[in-house]
């Protein structure tokens, strides 16, 4: 399992060169709410939804002192528009209260934090900090299973399978399963003729793979 582990890393590694975050950001607040929104909505809605929150609420203070409607208005074409902007204000309130302000930089801070799952978490240490981690959504679930590097039930034990087998370079292989599962390997209608892996694949008629819901 490992050697395949590694073939499979070393296609990705060659074939997606620093792929990174389509979520457009400047700073690690603006990474961290665009992440939060980013949850069952594509980055695609995210980026053009954020600029005009950014504007409004430059800073984790302002966002922390923000009205509710008003959060809801500015972010009303993104999903669960409601649910998020009270997580983004309460969120905002908890980095001020209790780490002054300033966005943490562990795994187990930013998932204290409102709507802040292990994937979001992830996904923030790796982009932003650099740090070695691997976040698993649905493309990278679907993947990794369509490929036979885990057979666990949720995301949680699958982050924990990819990252023992691949264990370095988590981050940009985190973002090029997921481009490989945009693109190629996609829950429907997958181009196994222009795959990457036709010949590790497990089951190229794999009925389509869902994580389950895990905290966002």
């Amino acid at each position: 399992m490992r050697t395949k582990a590694q073939i499979i890393k070393t296609r990705l590694l060659d074939h997606f060169q620093n792929p990174t975050t389509e979520l457009i950001y400047n700073n690690v607040y603006e990474l961290l709410v665009a992440v939060v929104l980013s949850a069952q909505c594509t980055d695609k809605r995210v980026n053009m939804t954020t600029p005009a929150l950014f504007d409004a609420y430059p800073t984790i203070e302002s966002l922390a002192r923000a009205c509710f409607e008003d959060i809801r208005e500015l972010i009303k074409s993104i999903s669960y528009p409601n649910n998020k902007a009270k997580l983004l204000i309460k969120m905002a309130q908890e980095v001020c209260q209790r780490f002054h302000g300033k966005i943490p930089s562990t795994q187990e801070e930013l998932k204290s934090l409102s709507g802040v799952g292990q994937k979001s978490a992830n996904v923030v240490l790796s982009v932003y900090f650099g740090q070695n981690y691997l976040a698993v959504d649905t493309h990278v679930f679907r993947v990794a299973h369509r490929l036979g590097l885990s057979n666990a039930k949720n995301a949680l034990q699958t982050e924990r399978d990819l990252s023992a087998l691949f264990e370095s370079d988590l981050a940009h292989l985190h973002h090029a399963m997921i481009l490989f599962g945009r693109n190629t390997c996609k829950a429907i209608r997958p181009h196994c003729a222009a795959c990457l892996f036709e010949d590790l694949c497990e089951n190229k008629k794999m009925p389509n793979s869902k994580v389950k819901p895990n905290k966002i």
